[in-house]
């Protein structure tokens, strides 16, 4: 996997075009956490060698495991990871019916990626958009019983991918562990950007029955 750890890591030594060799602020080495190394930003508290592997295993998680999700969604219910946690959200409201903006929160989207993806399955006949009556410009996603149809189709198959790339390779303790380090996560965020979306409420994305 590809190194994300851009301006996160340490300085490291490069050479420069005469040969010689000097201490530059380059992203990438691990362990340059004592003090301020020559060329480094005054203040940057690089990460440890520990806390750089937690990174780069949980990019593995933010990167890897959405594009897997997303190509076996597609290869087996014709429809992307995200598409999917769009119908699904729908499938457990009242009437099958969310406003916009709460459906962009639900799904940890932006209104301008969510409306695109609407407007594409509204096309496909899997949901239907209508203005609400009174001031403002506030729009209502609906579920259609196609759309209702796909995602309990897809359901199963969602599932057994969650349990195949995640639950399945960790112990209980490990899932409460997963679990608080989210929360974690999230809060953090929400502190530092306070109109950040927060992820859906129920992370498997399974409709209701009935």
């Amino acid at each position: 996997m590809a190194d994300t750890t851009a301006d996160t890591d340490g300085p490291r030594r490069r050479r420069s075009r005469n040969g010689a060799t000097g201490d530059t602020a380059t992203p990438g080495d691990a362990g340059a956490d004592a003090g301020n190394p020559p060329g480094s930003a005054a203040g940057t508290r690089w990460l440890s060698p520990d806390e750089r592997a937690a990174w780069l295993a949980n990019s593995a998680i933010m990167i890897s495991l959405p594009a897997a999700l997303d190509a076996r969604m597609q290869r087996e219910s014709q429809m992307t990871f995200f598409e999917y946690m769009v119908l699904s959200v729908l499938s457990e409201q009242p009437a099958h019916t969310m406003q916009m903006s709460h459906l962009a929160a639900r799904t940890s989207a932006s209104l301008s990626r969510l409306s695109h993806v609407v407007g594409r399955l509204e096309k496909r006949g899997l949901l239907t958009r209508a203005r609400i009556p009174g001031s403002g410009r506030r729009t209502n996603a609906t579920l259609t019983e196609a759309g209702y149809a796909a995602v309990v189709a897809a359901a199963p198959g969602h599932v057994a991918a969650v349990r195949e790339y995640l639950i399945e390779g960790l112990e209980p303790h490990e899932l409460a562990t997963l679990r608080r380090i989210g929360a974690a996560v999230d809060a953090a965020i929400k502190r530092r950007h306070p109109d950040a979306v927060s992820a859906a409420s129920d992370p498997t994305g399974t409709p209701e029955s009935g």
